[in-house]
């Protein structure tokens, strides 16, 4: 075998070993978490239990103040309906149970005990059942009380939905910024971006569940992967800071693995947009299930800024960490726009994007542009997963639910431009959340609303807010 032959093996394995490596993460961190829980609940040699359940229960005054409740009873129950314990909310409406070992629980509010003019949000919600309880970890829970608005409710909660759809359109421009690129250089509808978004917050949440662990897990008996809830030991490797790095690398890495397994040899076989299409359909949901039958039907959550209170302004209240997701995306979202406008790969999708044949007849390396298209556009995808994680439960549908939103941005914005989807997402976003201002109109809804306006829209410019107008025929 000469040189030139052993360099190319070495450069078609390459790709194999690579994806070897992720499923072996995947593997690992699946069966570790699991082999880390079974030993926990069995109460075997992981230490003293430091279970409970716990909360904080606060309402708001007239004038949008929040105002915490004392003296209201809680009563947690084991599976079978046996009373575990029961505690009161202190001046600082906190309260908290401890539990005999990890498990499923209920947790009831004696709703005797609320002040006068007091009541459940949502009363249906009380006993809260299905509490799932980790081990070695204190699970909070959330009571929500009367109205969030107060009697000037309408100027309140119209604000409060405006800052709450900025959060959620930013959070949907960074999935769809890829999304739209994919399009723009490769013609392609991904439907399976979606899954793109759910495999990001699942990959970050894979990595921050070890936290607080007390087994430990081997890799292949050769040495320890997981060391007291650690990665190798180091510290802060138990975070969801560093389980947000490590997901937003690995949905990268898939990006390019289905770029250069998939579409890469679709194209090169000239299969049409119409067969692509139907892949990207048979890939949406075949991932879909990966999901459910790994993390089953269950919702999940960050152990991490699980409960905050929530820092009050004139006109609307806002959690701490959706202030950082606020201000991080946007950043985010500044630094894709500069590095599009003013580096040479940026400029290279944008050209590619605005019109391939010429950017080919220029000297522009096509394929390379569409590899790093979708790198960069998984990666964000991802990174929008876990944020979106942050804020909503992390399901195996979710990236499914927000892909909707995804392709309503990136139509009224102007299919295959980055800035018409950050543009059109922070429309759908708003407008989405505002539309449930009126009383009638049920939040359920919203969703339903939001493509009913994208059709009206696109009734009158075809193209887009940011598109252009095209010749046919």
């Amino acid at each position: 075998m000469t040189a030139s032959d052993m360099k190319s093996v070495a450069g078609r394995s390459l790709p194999r070993v690579l994806l070897a490596a992720l499923i072996a993460v995947l593997s690992i961190g699946w069966s570790g978490g699991a082999a880390s829980a079974q030993e926990d609940g069995d109460g075997g040699e992981g230490g003293d239990a430091t279970e409970s359940i716990s909360g904080t229960l606060q309402t708001r005054d007239e004038e949008g103040e929040r105002v915490f409740v004392e003296g209201v009873t809680f009563i947690v129950f084991d599976a079978d309906g046996n009373e575990v314990g029961s505690a009161v909310s202190d001046a600082e409406g906190v309260w908290s149970v401890p539990l005999p070992s990890a498990g499923v629980y209920s947790v009831q509010l004696d709703e005797a005990t609320l002040g006068e003019g007091l009541s459940l949000r949502n009363p249906d919600n009380n006993p809260l059942t299905a509490v799932e309880v980790q081990p070695n970890t204190n699970k909070a829970t959330l009571f929500p009380l009367g109205e969030r608005a107060a009697s000037s409710s309408s100027t309140w909660k119209i604000a409060q939905l405006l800052v709450d759809g900025i959060k959620l359109g930013l959070i949907i421009a960074m999935c769809a910024i890829g999304l739209s690129l994919i399009f723009g250089t490769t013609g392609l509808t991904n439907f399976a971006h979606g899954e793109s978004v759910t495999f990001g917050a699942m990959i970050a949440f894979m990595f921050h569940m070890v936290y607080g662990a007390a087994a430990d897990f081997e890799f292949f008996g050769l040495f320890k992967l997981w060391s007291d809830g650690q990665l190798l030991g180091i510290p802060g490797t138990n975070s969801l800071i560093f389980a947000g790095i490590v997901a937003v690398i690995l949905s990268g890495l898939s990006g390019w693995l289905f770029n250069e397994y998939v579409w890469k040899r679709l194209r090169n076989r000239g299969a049409s947009l119409i067969s692509a299409l139907v892949v990207s359909i048979g890939l949406s949901i075949f991932f879909r299930y990966v999901f459910l039958f790994q993390f089953q039907g269950r919702s999940r959550f960050y152990r991490d800024y699980q409960i905050q209170s929530q820092v009050s302004f004139k006109y609307f209240a806002i959690a701490p960490k959706d202030i950082f997701i606020i201000f991080f995306s946007i950043a985010v979202l500044i630094g894709v726009g500069l590095a599009l406008q003013k580096t040479r790969a940026g400029k290279a999708m944008r050209a590619v994007a605005d019109n391939r044949d010429l950017a080919e007849s220029s000297g522009i390396d096509v394929e390379s542009v569409i590899k790093w298209v979708w790198i960069s556009g998984s990666a964000l995808a991802g990174l929008g997963g876990v944020l979106f994680g942050m804020t909503d439960s992390i399901n195996w549908e979710m990236g499914f639910r927000l892909l909707l939103l995804m392709f309503a941005g990136v139509t009224l914005g102007g299919l295959g431009t980055a800035y018409g989807a950050l543009l059109g997402s922070l429309i759908v976003g708003i407008f989405i959340q505002v539309i449930t201002w009126p009383a009638w109109f049920p939040p359920d809804m919203k969703n339903v609303g939001a493509l009913a306006a994208l059709v009206l829209i696109l009734l009158i410019r075809p193209q887009g807010l940011l598109g252009r107008r095209e010749r046919i025929g």
